[in-house]
């Protein structure tokens, strides 16, 4: 059965800090809030601002998460390591770049730890935007750098998600290079529409490494809109999931609404995706 989730941050309102940020004031909050909506899971994330403060990085911090999950019953299945994309080694200096390297993996060891205390069992790493692989030198780091990850994690047992703009050839022909127990693929439909690749040809390539889903939509070429509104092909995405044979997490990155209105704009997104998982059997 489909655990449906949604990231942290989007039952916060914005306040100017953007589409996606860890919501310090109020992340507790949000499990409260997504009790009442019927989530099942919040995607937990870990950004460089003021990390040092995120209640998953410090022992007093991971008995509130858990006092959260226990009031609840919401789950923290997974953690989205956004720190990465403002520090990937790979994108410094060849003199900078054993040291940032370094700090990444102190970080991901720390992480991945107090992720067992609170029974979450995937970290994602986005390999996007600032962190695309964007040229052989720079794919060739990454995997030396995930053969190392793939080692912390296999023994703790969490799984790595990699998220990256590759085209699904491309990408599929990536995770085998690293063929690691744990690595994985993190499908994010509105990403796929942005770039214009072709849904169920990605889901169907990818089907034995996709570990999470991230349901948004974006325009082709252009940014995140509302659900359905945008060039994601829906029905292309729930079709291929249920021809997999899909039965993890899907969760919600969906455009913000109306600030302030964030509750109702999570009521109708959470709506418009278990409709497409009835249809296609997913619950």
């Amino acid at each position: 059965m489909i655990s449906l989730g949604i990231m942290q941050g989007r039952l916060t309102p914005s306040k100017n800090r953007g589409i996606q940020f860890f919501p310090f004031d109020m992340w507790e909050n949000e499990f409260e809030i997504g009790c009442k909506l019927d989530i099942n899971e919040i995607e937990w994330i870990f950004d460089y601002d003021r990390f040092e403060e995120n209640p998953i990085w410090t022992l007093e911090g991971i008995k509130r998460i858990k006092n959260s999950i226990g009031n609840t019953g919401i789950r923290v299945r997974s953690v989205c390591f956004d720190y990465f994309m403002r520090r990937p080694f790979y994108k410094y200096s060849r003199e900078e770049a054993q040291k940032i390297k370094k700090e990444n993996m102190e970080f991901i060891k720390k992480l991945i730890s107090n992720m067992k205390e609170i029974n979450a069992e995937l970290l994602e790493i986005p390999f996007v935007d600032n962190s695309s692989i964007n040229n052989p030198y720079e794919e060739e780091q990454v995997i030396e750098f995930l053969y190392d990850v793939s080692n912390l994690a296999d023994q703790a047992d969490v799984l790595v998600g990699c998220e990256t703009d590759l085209p699904v050839g491309a990408f599929y022909t990536f995770l085998q290079k690293i063929d690691g127990r744990v690595i994985r693929a993190n499908y994010d439909s509105g990403n796929s529409s942005g770039l214009g690749y072709d849904h169920r040809d990605e889901i169907l390539s990818l089907s034995e490494y996709i570990a999470n889903v991230h349901i948004k939509d974006r325009v082709f070429q252009g940014t995140t809109v509302q659900l359905g509104t945008g060039s994601a092909d829906f029905e292309k995405v729930f079709s291929a999931l249920k021809d997999i044979k899909y039965e993890k997490s899907i969760v919600l990155q969906a455009a913000r609404g109306k600030e302030g209105d964030e509750e109702n704009t999570i009521s109708k997104q959470v709506i418009f995706v278990r409709e497409y998982c009835k249809k296609y059997g997913l619950v």
